[in-house]
């Protein structure tokens, strides 16, 4: 539970002081909201189905990014 407090406390402090974390973080958010609103369709095409999935890879990579820039961060604070 400490480790989830501390990364949420550096996913905080990042999205303060990290342009680029944020964007990261503001696109990684608008993606999930266009997942949310295909699997909240009453019909869910085909089409549908193929977009959801390429929204989902792309939320991915720009989750491992954020994680990417957390982790140097966790390590840049190692360092002192």
């Amino acid at each position: 539970m400490e480790n989830h407090t501390q990364d949420e406390e550096l996913k905080a402090h990042l999205l303060a002081t990290d342009n680029q974390f944020r964007t990261l973080a503001e696109q990684h958010a608008r993606l999930k909201r266009q997942i949310e609103e295909i699997e909240a369709k009453p019909h869910v095409t085909e089409a549908d189905e193929l977009e959801e999935q390429r929204i989902k890879k792309l939320k991915l990579r720009l989750k491992d990014q954020m994680n990417e820039k957390m982790a140097q961060a966790r390590h840049a604070s190692v360092g002192y």
